[in-house]
């Protein structure tokens, strides 16, 4: 595929509710859209880095500069020729794997609008709807986070994971546990904690959780094995496994029983589907997690997680779970039985609402390959 032009749109959109962590609170989610033209077709990608550089070292500033300083220099007027091709064009440029994603994603939805098929069907997945969750910021209290999971488990979320940090962690999911003694539950402390403070999470293993998601640092798989063989509870790694190898070092070190997927978080999909399957030859089971996607990341993750070995439900919520107004046309609905349809359309089988995506932009930048 010759690319022809590339369209970065650098976008700022309200959430419906503030969304805290234990590395901050967000009110609006910021994000680049890249958008591709290439043979008469358009493909659209999600480079989801955040404002602030607090779940990695990436934001949408660096993101920026990566992505047009370097990487589109690198393919823009050159024939691209699938996942693999681009993936070795960029090798040379070190990290920035969230940038290098929203590129990835693009091109995929080119190769699938240029084929006639879903990504859904270029990855072979095997469901036609997946198993979704709900994901909860840390709230006031732990009786205004039992509210808040009421009212998600009221809508339909059969799981509900909560975000835990030092004060806010044994209290919170045992309150939890105690007004849903059956929910599927799981916690997540986004990297922090220390071997320190083990004795202090220890309870966690009564509450019967799913898993306890990064709970140490995130460039450390050592000593998520040391925590790991001290839990019953599983320990799933998030922000550690940056790349199939990192999965690799995980599981031969038995770090962690579970292991959450992020398309972005490794590179791209094409590394994801990587992850995947060294983590099926190895039965360990994935899930794929979340980045308060717009409709285009979401419909990236949803086919994604269509894959056989993403057997945990995900962090793939409905789309009014954090947007009012979304930039797709397409809004990804919850089913009855806690599931989201995988979109069958062709490439991400999405479309852009051009008036909100021109509300929601704070900076375009368009780059078109010489003739």
């Amino acid at each position: 595929m010759k690319l022809e032009s590339i369209t970065l749109h650098h976008i700022s959109m309200p959430l419906v509710a503030p969304f805290e962590t234990s590395f901050g609170r967000e009110t609006d989610r910021e994000c680049i859209l890249v958008i591709i033209k290439s043979e008469g077709l358009i493909g659209y990608g999600e480079c989801v880095p955040s404002r602030d550089p607090g779940y990695n070292y990436e934001t949408t500033g660096t993101a920026m500069h990566i992505l047009k300083d370097f990487i589109v220099p690198l393919i823009l007027g050159t024939d691209v020729k699938d996942a693999a091709d681009f993936q070795e064009r960029v090798s040379r440029i070190r990290g920035h794997h969230l940038a290098k994603a929203g590129v990835e994603m693009a091109l995929w939805d080119l190769l699938g609008k240029r084929a006639g098929k879903s990504l859904h069907e270029l990855f072979g997945g095997v469901r036609e709807k997946v198993e979704v969750g709900v994901s909860l910021g840390i709230q006031e209290s732990a009786q205004s986070l039992v509210r808040t999971a009421a009212h998600f488990v009221k809508q339909g979320y059969a799981r509900v994971k909560i975000k835990i940090k030092p004060g806010r962690d044994v209290e919170d999911a045992s309150a939890v546990r105690q007004a849903f003694p059956n929910l599927r539950l799981q916690v997540d402390a986004n990297s922090a904690y220390s071997l320190n403070d083990m004795q202090t999470l220890k309870p966690l293993d009564k509450l019967n959780l799913l898993l306890i998601e990064q709970p140490l640092f995130e460039d450390d798989i050592w000593d998520h094995h040391k925590m790991q063989e001290q839990f019953e509870t599983p320990i799933c790694l998030d922000e550690s496994i940056v790349s199939p190898r990192h999965a690799r070092y995980a599981i031969e070190m038995k770090a962690c029983r579970v292991i959450n997927i992020k398309a972005a978080r490794v590179g791209g999909l094409s590394q994801a589907v990587m992850v995947h399957d060294l983590c099926l030859e190895n039965k360990l089971p994935v899930w794929c997690g979340g980045m308060l996607e717009t409709g285009v990341g979401r419909a990236s993750n949803l086919a994604l997680a269509s894959l056989p070995n993403f057997v945990l439900p995900g962090d793939v919520s409905a789309s009014d779970r954090y947007y009012a107004r979304d930039i797709t046309n397409e809004r990804f609905v919850l089913n009855a039985d806690s599931t989201i349809d995988v979109p069958g359309g062709a490439g991400l089988g999405v479309t852009i609402n051009e008036k909100a995506l021109k509300d929601f932009t704070l900076l375009e930048l368009s780059f078109v390959a010489k003739s």
